[in-house]
């Protein structure tokens, strides 16, 4: 029914203006208590043998909205309503920002896959550290921070701006993440050199320790599918010296002529970054090298064409312990999650690993052997 309602109203509206409308509709059937318990019940089972720990957290399955869809942080319930275990936020940026000028997000229908250069576009980290500390939530589930860089700021004070971010929202956050790697901030893939990478994590390690007593607040690093191998064993490497809780594998990417696209060339030639199907090889690829190289030390998160049960599976046999989708959603509608859950349970029965734990670089380390 989704897929009909898709070709015969999401399609024709700009993809903008169709992403704030199911966001409307989302938060509404979160906020009516009948409404909200019914929908859970039938989009967002629970299954024991999918329960997971990670970043010394626990959560009800390892599948996860990854951040770029609930920019500031309004929707938390709502889409944990529709089944998904975490709910990553943001990219929220020290200070409030409009975003590109629009058009700015772009669908590519045959493809699968979206082409969006929003700019991160958000109220800014007072606005939604405001927001998380007067939450009351409803239902139960492990919320993720994403922080940027305000475009305004200039490379070199970079460090400063995360910092801010870190010392408003970390309280709030049950982990949270630098993302260096989007394609639509000038300067900030620059930030994936080690020798910038470094100091900037130091700094943000060191204000979220500063600011949250009682826990350590787990910090990722999110990188993207475009850098070379050896910089992905670079960041990898960094990872593990700084003492990392984890890597989120990956970001949208800038490549078109590689990725096979069937989709007219006026919309693959939009520029920002690519999202969706197209990704789903080099996003395996990179997430197997990196737990090839740290193993169990860190957490592993995959994300970049998670499209079905079996796309998760095998992210999980080649080294995530948590699994996340944005793109798919927009494609499969509120059923997404459910399906991915429902086949996740199935796969792991039907394999000789007896936790989802087990299977965790299952693949990879056969490889290596």
């Amino acid at each position: 029914m989704y897929k009909l309602f898709f070709q015969l109203v999401f399609k024709r509206m700009d993809p903008e203006r169709a992403h704030y409308a199911a966001f409307r509709w989302i938060r509404l059937a979160a906020r009516i208590p009948v409404l909200r318990t019914f929908v859970a019940a039938a989009l967002a089972p629970r299954y024991q043998e999918l329960r997971t720990e990670a970043l010394g957290l626990r959560m009800h399955g390892p599948f996860g909205l990854a951040a770029g869809f609930d920019k500031n942080a309004v929707a938390i319930d709502g889409m944990a309503m529709l089944g998904f275990d975490h709910v990553e936020i943001g990219t929220v940026t020290g200070e409030p920002q409009p975003g590109n000028p629009k058009k700015r997000l772009f669908r590519l229908v045959a493809d699968r896959a979206l082409i969006n250069r929003m700019g991160f576009n958000n109220e800014g980290s007072a606005a939604v550290a405001e927001r998380l500390g007067a939450r009351n939530p409803v239902f139960r589930t492990t919320v993720g921070v994403n922080i940027g860089k305000t475009k305004a700021v200039a490379e070199a004070d970079a460090a400063a701006d995360y910092v801010k971010s870190t010392e408003r929202l970390a309280a709030h956050a049950d982990y949270l993440v630098v993302n260096v790697s989007s394609p639509n901030t000038p300067g900030l893939r620059n930030l994936q050199a080690t020798e910038s990478l470094r100091p900037l994590l130091t700094a943000v390690r060191e204000a979220a320790d500063r600011t949250v007593s009682g826990r350590r607040v787990p910090l990722l690093v999110k990188i993207a599918p475009d850098l070379a191998d050896e910089d992905v064993d670079a960041v990898a490497d960094l990872a593990v010296e700084l003492g990392l809780d984890g890597i989120i594998a990956t970001n949208t990417t800038i490549a078109r002529e590689t990725l096979g696209l069937k989709s007219p060339a006026a919309l693959t030639g939009e520029t920002g970054g690519l999202s969706g199907a197209p990704l789903k090889e080099r996003s395996l690829e990179v997430l197997g090298r990196l737990y090839a190289r740290v193993g169990d030390r860190i957490t592993l998160v995959g994300v970049g064409g998670i499209e079905n049960a079996e796309d998760a599976w095998q992210r999980i046999l080649a080294g995530a312990t948590l699994v996340q989708g944005y793109s798919a959603f927009i494609y499969e509608g509120p059923f997404y999650a459910r399906a991915i859950q429902k086949g996740l349970a199935a796969r792991l029965a039907a394999s000789p690993y007896a936790t989802l734990a087990d299977a965790v670089g299952a693949e990879t380390r056969k490889a290596a052997k």
